[in-house]
């Protein structure tokens, strides 16, 4: 199974929407994705993908009474769908993960026994067999550096980095490649970045030269699409989505942003020797595919 989290230290990269146009571009190829959305804050994945319906409602089961043990069924239960792509939606209960799994420690520790704090969501997704289930996992932390965040690391051992093209950029992903250093180093575990991602690239000669910098591989820039961006959370739907439905005519620019976000998949893909099996041209929607 290809597992990663979408991640950046920085806000405003468009870390969600990569997380999002990623799962649906392993999704158009064939491949069973499940997306695990960690952000306590609202404007999340959840929101984009139009799956975020119970978010409010204490009494709805969800990931986080999971992750403690007092879920109310099975994990498949709280799985939504949006264009094929699996998501465990959040709640407003992950605002209080810290809290809740530090109870649970401190009960776990009265008791003699062992506890880590950040290999819960591990053990919920191991317990539900999600790696037989799915070809491709994705986490989407909040971009602050947490339990959320932490516990997304422990259960992919990957990351991608949104980076936006900039010195504030370049230091957020030094900031972050040491950051994952330590914690692996701590927690006795290998963590990996497959890919950096920069992202509202402008093609400045500033931004050429902080990208060629970056000591991990760039495998596609995504120029600035913020038109595009934003009518995908208007529209609560991926770019494919949205210039397939929601845009009167067809522009070639965004065409082509979309086949980046399929490469990329391809070339993510190929880091766990995962092979999709119906992978469309770059950039090509259903109905440019010839029959």
């Amino acid at each position: 199974m290809l597992s990663y989290t979408v991640y950046s230290e920085a806000g405003g990269v468009g870390k969600t929407s990569l997380a999002a146009n990623l799962a649906a571009a392993h999704a158009r190829a064939g491949l069973d994705v499940l997306v695990v959305p960690l952000d306590p804050q609202d404007g999340d994945l959840s929101r984009l993908l139009g799956v975020d319906n119970d978010r409010t409602d204490r009494e709805a089961d969800n990931l986080v009474r999971h992750m403690v043990q007092s879920g109310k069924g099975a994990l498949d239960d709280l799985v939504r769908t949006s264009e094929n792509v699996d998501i465990l939606p959040e709640h407003n209960m992950l605002s209080d993960l810290q809290d809740h799994l530090a109870r649970e420690q401190q009960k776990a520790e009265q008791l003699g026994d062992s506890y880590n704090i950040y290999a819960q969501l591990q053990r919920v997704l191991a317990e539900a067999d999600i790696a037989e289930a799915y070809d491709v996992l994705i986490c989407d932390p909040p971009a602050t550096e947490s339990v959320h965040l932490y516990n997304a690391i422990y259960a992919t051992r990957n990351l991608v980095l949104p980076v936006e093209p900039s010195a504030k950029g370049q230091a957020s992903v030094d900031g972050l490649e040491e950051l994952a250093s330590n914690f692996a180093e701590q927690m006795g575990i290998e963590v990996g970045v497959l890919a950096a991602v920069p992202n509202g690239f402008k093609r400045t000669n500033d931004q050429e030269e902080l990208i060629d910098t970056i000591s991990f591989p760039t495998p596609e820039i995504i120029p600035d699409r913020t038109s595009l961006m934003e009518g995908c959370w208007k529209q609560q739907c991926s770019a494919f989505e949205y210039v397939r439905t929601h845009r009167d005519r067809r522009r070639e620019y965004e065409i082509e942003t979309l086949a980046q976000f399929d490469r990329l998949a391809r070339y993510l893909e190929a880091q766990a020797d995962i092979e999709a099996p119906n992978p469309p041209e770059p950039g090509a929607l259903k109905e440019d595919v010839p029959a």
